[in-house]
């Protein structure tokens, strides 16, 4: 029984990491779970016994992508609840994912208008938890009065993702020669949004490990 349950999620992951392939190279509408089991070196029976259909392999596609950044949310006790140094940390590691699913993602902006509501919700729910979680982290944060309670987190966190992913976009576009590195790009991402939702009475760590007074 053990062999058989390591060999269906050795096949699982094998068509997850097929999917991702064909996903980035065909797009969306142009993805077929036949050429998606002809990667992985299954049949598409096989493939339907693991994924009822395309919309759910990408769903779990976007969830393998996303699996490390929620599964260190899923860990409160590992935040410090100091924003700057738990956010850069985050950041980093969001960055991280970011670089390594770049084809997948400049795929899905690239055809976003084309993608059938069926999929769109698939992205949409697969990517839920992330967002819910680093919400929830900013929710805590203003019952412990470290982020400003006038703030929705919601869109704060919409704003901070979508720093981070259009660093990425233009700087592996080389759209123009960048004299800062991806590192002061992060570091100044999290500043700008560590002060813009802190209270002006709490102490900010900076990027060289000093306190420094909020201004506003």
């Amino acid at each position: 029984m053990t062999k058989n349950i390591r060999s269906a999620n050795l096949t699982r992951t094998r068509l997850i990491e097929a999917a991702s392939q064909v996903f980035a190279s065909l797009g969306v509408q142009g993805a077929t779970t036949r050429e998606i089991a002809r990667v992985a070196g299954v049949n598409e029976v096989t493939l339907f016994r693991h994924f009822s259909s395309k919309e759910q392999l990408l769903k779990a596609v976007i969830e393998n992508a996303l699996a490390l950044q929620i599964e260190a949310l899923g860990h409160p006790e590992t935040w410090t609840q100091n924003l700057y140094i738990d956010l850069r940390g985050y950041a980093q590691m969001y960055n991280t994912m970011l670089e390594l699913q770049e084809d997948l993602i400049r795929t899905f902006i690239g055809e976003a208008k084309r993608h059938p509501e069926a999929a769109k919700q698939v992205i949409q729910e697969a990517a839920q938890p992330l967002n819910e979680k680093l919400v929830a982290y900013l929710k805590s944060c203003q019952k412990c009065g470290t982020v400003r309670t006038d703030i929705d987190p919601a869109p704060a966190v919409d704003m901070f993702l979508g720093m981070l992913l259009a660093g990425m976009l233009c700087r592996n576009a080389k759209l123009k020669h960048n004299s800062y590195s991806c590192e002061q790009y992060i570091d100044t991402c999290v500043d700008i949004f560590v002060r813009g939702i802190s209270p002006s009475s709490v102490p900010i760590i900076s990027a060289n490990g000093k306190y420094e007074a909020d201004c506003y």
